[in-house]
């Protein structure tokens, strides 16, 4: 149903009303009840020249009047502890004519979720009575291009509807060199946090953050994001490409879409980044005492530490470093609450000092990379609360800062043929990027809901 709201159809009106009124003045002096209007070849130049004229001066004067005809928006803002009601009802509304506006509106979306600060636009029918304030449209926006629009129609209701803006995608890419921090670094080249997070675990598997970066490293980014046609960021994308050089060495991640419709990133040999198994099983730890000969803390002597100590507070979940089986869950003197997982090639994994199990952990148990089995605690010969960790190979420990684990996926066959290809494309296209290309456009869409006023 169309609504009131069309900022030209007052003034359209007006003038068609002007126009037949101006022909019934001009015409009726030429007819008579008894005879139809003489073509217009019969009244002569001069007569069409004076309705000509008269047509045109009163359009004039119209035209200047228009701003009087036009609709009227006003624009209200959310104070502090504001509901769409309160702010309504302070533009003028009657309280049943704001309810009816807010029901519609909750047709489609929560109003509670409105902010301070927020705008709201209120535009009203030049035609309608003055008598009360009633809105033609109520307008706001929810999210970065998208608006919820409420309309009222002919009959008096108002309909709400979402209008989402025309987007497009765009790539670009963005290079830094790291004289401070990465952090610094990204934010320099106005990389997006987010893109930045998905960076830094994308080459967390090979790269320790805290220990491996030197100033003069260099990075490589290549993402998309979603943009509306007035250059609005609706969201940010995945990452295309990134590339990290660490003490003059490059390496280089491409995104790739398998057969099994997961896109997942591998270096330029086609080996998956996932590696087999994580070097730091928990997220936001410090690492406090590395691999190697170290003074025990409570010892008091120089004694081999087989393993990397993970500072956290209590309670901070600890992930499984790898697909494997639970071959030990025990509590012991030294270890307090310890776990051994045996992973596939040779390899095992050591969890100690935890202060729970997670749920479900016994002997037997089979476990994914990433799933939790246990929590940082202070449990067995501690001097506070850490996780010590340990990575076995063929029963012996190994350093797992240094180690190399293996690739969890390697890309073989037609598989590699087509990566290969889509490499290459990636390459050519991180060179070739001066400017923002556009790669695609969504047309616009709008969902519409009716409720009554």
């Amino acid at each position: 149903m169309r609504s009131l709201a069309s900022p030209t159809l007052p003034l359209y009106l007006s003038i068609g009303a002007l126009c037949a009124g101006i022909g019934i003045q001009l015409f009726a002096p030429l007819s008579a009840p008894d005879r139809p209007l003489p073509h217009l070849a019969s009244i002569g130049a001069e007569r069409l020249a004076a309705m000509q004229e008269r047509l045109t001066q009163d359009i004039s004067i119209l035209l200047d009047k228009a701003p009087a005809l036009m609709p009227r928006t006003e624009s209200v803002i959310l104070r502090r502890g504001d509901t769409l009601t309160d702010v309504l009802e302070r533009a003028g509304l009657s309280r049943t004519r704001a309810a009816g506006l807010v029901q519609a509106v909750h047709s489609i979306y929560n109003p509670k979720k409105m902010h301070a600060g927020q705008t709201v636009e209120l535009t009203y029918d030049p035609l309608s009575p003055t008598a009360e304030a009633m809105p033609a449209r109520l307008a706001f926006e929810v999210a970065p291009g998208q608006r919820l629009s409420v309309e009222r129609q002919f009959d008096g209701a108002y309909e709400a509807k979402t209008i989402i803006a025309p987007t497009h995608i765009e790539t670009t890419r963005a290079v830094g060199t790291i004289n401070s921090t990465l952090f610094a670094a990204a934010e320099e080249q106005h990389l997006p946090a987010e893109q930045l997070a998905a960076f830094v675990k994308m080459f967390s598997y090979d790269v320790d953050f805290q220990r491996d970066l030197q100033k003069g490293d260099r990075f490589e980014v290549m993402y998309d994001h979603e943009i509306t046609q007035d250059g609005q960021l609706v969201r940010n994308g995945f990452i295309r490409y990134a590339s990290l050089t660490v003490g003059g060495t490059p390496m280089k991640l491409y995104a790739f879409r398998a057969d099994d419709g997961g896109v997942d990133y591998y270096n330029e040999k086609g080996e998956g980044v996932r590696k087999a198994l994580l070097r730091t099983p928990v997220n936001g730890a410090t690492l406090t005492s590395a691999f190697g000969m170290r003074k025990h803390p409570i010892l008091g002597y120089s004694i081999m530490h087989r393993g990397s100590d993970f500072g956290a507070p209590v309670g901070t979940p600890i992930m499984a470093a790898g697909d494997g089986t639970v071959e030990k869950r025990e509590l012991s003197s030294t270890y307090g609450n310890y776990i051994r997982i045996r992973h596939g090639n040779g390899y095992a994994t050591a969890y100690a000092h935890m202060s729970r199990f997670g749920a479900g952990m016994a002997n037997g148990k089979r476990v994914r990379q990433g799933d939790i089995i246990g929590y940082v605690g202070a449990t067995g010969r501690v001097t506070g609360p850490h996780l010590h960790f340990e990575v076995l190979r063929d029963g012996q420990q190994v350093n797992p800062i240094t180690v190399k684990f293996p690739s969890s996926v390697k890309l073989d066959g037609s598989l590699f043929a087509r990566f290969r290809s889509e490499r290459s494309a990636a390459d050519q296209q991180f060179v070739k990027l001066g400017e923002p290309a556009v790669v695609e456009t969504a047309a616009p869409s709008e969902t519409t809901h009716a409720a009554a006023n």
